[in-house]
């Protein structure tokens, strides 16, 4: 009998002393997201930096996270985007029915659309003491040119009672180019409304290479440095290989004849970049909590690449509470940026140098983004749809000005529910 006791003393002694363990993520949530994008501006590259940039984007996403256990949460992100673009249709500017063929406007044939999809799929792992968490990640997406293929992983270290976290990771991509040409170009094309002096027949060759690697190295420190203030920074180093230009972005040379199809002038070549490149972004993140009501969100990132690029991005963002639940986001960005080594004008390019592109996303300019969010939130996801309960609503709308003169909008719609 007294033994007896002794054990049961013992196991209730156990079960006194055992702390609950609360799961990582507590229930399966569910994030459906929307983007609606649309620009225009007259640079574009496939026509030689000359030409509408007009450009219409409509992406779908379905992110579902599920906790395998209490320390493992398997998340699978997969989309889909849909878009027309005025300056890839005119790799083929001769494919529609144009009565006449100009870089600033968008070729009615088939090549001026596209889909992009992709699935993203990733495992996290937490340690007991939630000190410590492992992630892996992979990445496949294709579209009508390109195929892409990835994997990575992460490990972050969290001390001071959580105060502070260090992280490291890494992701490859290996890509493939679908090589395709300005029409042009391509052999055996002929057009018999060719006009211009002389004969055209460019000095050009095909690419020998298709395939481009990407490998990512990231560091991130972040730090809870009293009540009201945290802060954050980052470190990335990025080394790319391969075919590094766009096949079918066209070149025109000012030391050679110009030629015509209408109003619409033929390549003298296409972009031609190194094959190598290196990258190092690095910056920091500032939060503070002002009141109840009122948090200032800034970020900071200065950019160096060998092309001879360099930038800088400041962004703020201010979330006001208006009520429990809802919540309203300005936000401004500002970026500037040098030029490329390589970037050259319409026509300030010569045949004799090694690289060229007239990309103007490789050029010198600056950029303003303006936005506006409304976001609803409910903790306790009272509202239900079917068996799962509504967390989180977030719209938002920004607009994007540059001063080369492309110009931009972007529409975002997000929500998040949660199981049972």
């Amino acid at each position: 009998m007294l033994i007896f006791l002794l054990n049961i003393s013992f196991a209730q002694a156990q079960q006194n002393t055992t702390s609950y363990k609360k799961r990582v993520l507590e229930t399966s949530e569910i994030d459906l997201l929307f983007s609606y994008y649309e620009q225009d501006g007259q640079n574009a590259a496939v026509t030689g930096g000359e030409g509408t940039e007009e450009l219409t984007d409509a992406t779908s996403t379905i992110v579902l996270r599920i906790p395998i256990n209490d320390d493992d949460v398997l998340t699978v992100d997969v989309g889909l985007s849909a878009y027309t673009s005025a300056s890839s249709s005119n790799v083929n500017p001769l494919d529609g029915n144009n009565l006449n063929t100009t870089p600033f406007d968008a070729s009615s044939g088939e090549s001026r659309r596209d889909v992009l999809t992709y699935i993203n799929p990733s495992y996290r792992h937490s340690s007991e003491n939630r000190n410590s968490i492992w992630s892996a990640n992979a990445y496949l997406s294709s579209e009508y040119d390109y195929f892409s293929i990835g994997f990575g992983g992460s490990y972050t270290r969290l001390f001071n009672d959580k105060n502070t976290e260090l992280t490291i990771g890494g992701n490859v991509y290996l890509d493939k180019w679908d090589l395709i040409y300005p029409i042009e170009l391509r052999e055996g094309f002929f057009d018999d409304r060719i006009e211009g002096d002389g004969t055209y027949d460019p000095a050009f060759s095909e690419f020998s290479e298709a395939n481009r690697n990407s490998y990512a190295l990231s560091l991130g420190f972040s730090q809870i440095l009293n009540k009201k203030l945290q802060g954050a920074l980052f470190m990335d180093v990025v080394s790319q290989s391969g075919l590094l230009s766009t096949p079918f972005q066209r070149i025109y040379f000012g030391n050679a004849e110009n030629f015509f199809i209408d109003d619409f002038q033929l390549a003298d070549d296409v972009e031609r970049l190194p094959d190598n490149r290196f990258k190092i972004p690095f910056g920091g993140r500032l939060n503070y909590y002002v009141n109840d009501l009122l948090v200032l969100r800034s970020y900071y990132r200065f950019y160096w690449d060998d092309w001879g690029i360099t930038s800088h991005t400041a962004s703020l963002e201010a979330p006001f509470k208006v009520t429990n639940k809802f919540t309203l986001y300005p936000t401004y960005r500002y970026y500037t940026q040098s030029a490329a080594d390589y970037f050259f004008e319409k026509e300030d390019a010569l045949s004799t140098f090694e690289f060229y592109t007239s990309d103007y996303d490789l050029s010198k300019y600056d950029a303003h983004q303006y936005g506006l969010g409304l976001q609803y939130k409910d903790i306790f996801a009272n509202s239900k749809i079917f068996s799962f309960g509504l967390k989180t609503i977030d719209l938002r709308f920004s607009h994007y000005d540059r001063s080369d003169g492309l110009s931009a909008y972007i529409l975002t719609l997000g929500t998040t529910f949660v199981g049972n």
